[in-house]
């Protein structure tokens, strides 16, 4: 069976037996080097660098060696666990939500040389639909479809720029979209699904903290492992 790769950035694999022994390595790639964490048919990639003390920052975070480094692995099928704010009032913070499409409009990362082909980015709608399946598995209503806006970080967005963005899409962050666009470069299939951690600035009754974001993550933690656990296991079978 062909490796799964799982990339997020906070949810603890391991301790749900969703990640059994896994090998911790650093794998050389074209782009740089990348921390997987790999196990008989999960490749466990955390976003931001596997030493807590050595956090690497979303806009410095090496898509192309990351997406690369799993592909080695012999990685087909991505799915990402990605933390975003709302840009609706109608997605309150604890909302799952498995986006269709997405904006990116800086200069974002690549795989690609100068001379390649440009490619049609998008979401993988087969994993769209076992995300989707796996949630309602277990319960979770996740909101099917959904732009995804991505900034280029590390900063939170200004008043103005959310409502901007609230006109055309539906969620923001800082990696998602970067994420599909490599994956899709290196021929790979992914999709993602998204924790609604806040209200994008402005929408909210407070000032954005990320300890606010951080706390809510943490609450929707246990669901999401319940989930991709049953992701694992669908494949398993």
């Amino acid at each position: 069976m062909e490796r799964l790769g799982i990339i997020s950035g906070t949810i603890a694999l391991r301790e749900k037996g969703i990640l059994v022994d896994p090998e911790e390595r650093w794998i050389d790639t074209a782009w740089g080097r990348a921390f997987v964490l790999v196990a008989q048919d999960i490749a466990f990639l955390p976003r931001h660098g596997g030493d807590p003390r050595r956090y690497i920052p979303p806009h410095h975070i090496d898509h192309p060696a990351n997406f690369a480094a799993l592909k080695s692995l012999g990685v087909r099928e991505v799915i990402g666990i990605n933390s975003t704010g709302s840009l609706k009032e109608a997605l309150p913070p604890g909302t799952l939500a498995v986006p269709d499409d997405f904006i990116m409009l800086h200069p974002g990362p690549s795989a690609l040389s100068t001379s390649a082909a440009h490619i049609t980015p998008g979401l993988c709608e087969e994993v769209r639909g076992k995300w989707l399946a796996a949630a309602a598995a277990c319960g979770v209503t996740a909101v099917d479809g959904g732009v995804y806006w991505q900034t280029a970080g590390p900063r939170f967005e200004t008043k103005a720029e959310i409502r901007l963005m609230s006109q055309a899409a539906d969620l923001v962050g800082m990696t998602m979209a970067a994420e599909a666009i490599v994956a899709r470069e290196l021929e790979m299939d992914y999709a993602s699904l998204c924790s609604v951690d806040n209200y994008a600035h402005g929408l909210g009754d407070s000032e954005l903290t990320m300890e606010q974001v951080l706390r809510r993550a943490r609450r929707n933690a246990e669901t999401i492992a319940e989930i991709v656990k049953f992701y694992v296991e669908g494949r398993r079978r």
